[in-house]
């Protein structure tokens, strides 16, 4: 069984979409483009996560949009941590159609400036409330912001959260950049309320990857994390600036070779199950 953790949807308006070297994902992503994706993978399940929109109406069409697709079996929406109202929000959310496959919330994290953004106390208890409500906090963060996003998760122990695409490392720097990431996730990878994604990789390779670029970031992720912490992720459409669907499940299956059946069970759909409380099938 294969669960794809890590996937969007979108229209071309969003307006991230229009920062220069984005033209090849400019465009409508939809249902009827994910299905026969998902069923040439060979992936079960999947969840949807929230593309970068950031506000609570993008939530509300993902949770429909799941309501109405099977294999669309949760969904990592949208809420800001600075929300006075988040509560209310969440609460909001779960009485939606589709309400009931809501798994975790997320926040564009990675593009706030602020290094301290993660210690405010406001920001702290509105990851207790998420953890209260019964949903994971996806971490989108960059790779400057591993170790503050660590003193988070420990100061949170009763929230679980999911590291999206490796923390996304300096692939591109080399050793250096492996370097720099290794010692920055190890932080995070140390709290046991911790689980991450192998999702993105190829992204922040860039167009030159392979898979011997990749494979020892995965390697590493395995030796801190172990496989009952790591689920895969396409992020596509994302991932089709430097590789189709299939090629981008198949790089991360490649760096799997070497584990047992039982630890690429829970790689490749146990821990997404799990962590994420889904609902699938056989």
């Amino acid at each position: 069984m294969i669960v794809d953790a890590h996937h969007h949807l979108w229209t071309a308006d969003y307006p991230w979409l229009a920062a220069p070297g984005l033209a090849a994902i400019r465009r409508d992503y939809t249902v009827a483009d994910l299905t026969p994706r998902l069923v040439a993978a060979g992936v079960t399940a999947s969840v949807l996560v929230e593309a970068g929109r950031c506000d609570a109406a993008e939530t509300a069409e993902f949770l429909a949009l799941a309501a109405a697709t099977p294999r669309i079996a949760g969904v990592v929406g949208w809420a800001s941590l600075t929300d006075p109202d988040l509560p209310a929000t969440l609460a909001g959310y779960r009485e939606l159609p589709g309400g009931a496959k809501l798994v975790g919330i997320r926040d564009q994290v990675q593009g706030i400036d602020d290094p301290a953004y993660l210690a405010r106390a406001d920001v702290r208890a509105a990851l207790a409330t998420v953890g209260a409500a019964g949903l994971t906090y996806d971490l989108v963060v960059h790779v400057g912001q591993l170790t503050a996003s660590a003193a988070a998760a420990s100061a949170t122990p009763g929230t679980i959260f999911v590291l999206d695409h490796l923390g996304k490392p300096r692939i591109g720097a080399g050793v250096d950049g492996f370097a720099e990431w290794r010692a920055a996730v190890a932080g995070l990878a140390a709290c046991g309320n911790v689980v991450a994604k192998l999702s993105g990789l190829l992204t922040e390779a860039g167009p030159g990857w392979n898979v011997a670029t990749i494979r020892p970031y995965v390697r590493a992720a395995l030796d801190l994390f172990g496989p009952e912490r790591l689920m895969v992720g396409s992020d596509w459409p994302v991932c089709e600036l430097v590789a189709s669907y299939s090629a981008a499940l198949e790089a991360i299956d490649s760096c799997l070779s070497e584990l047992s059946a039982g630890e690429r069970a829970a790689v490749t759909a146990g821990t997404a199950i799990r962590t994420y409380r889904l609902e699938v099938g056989s």
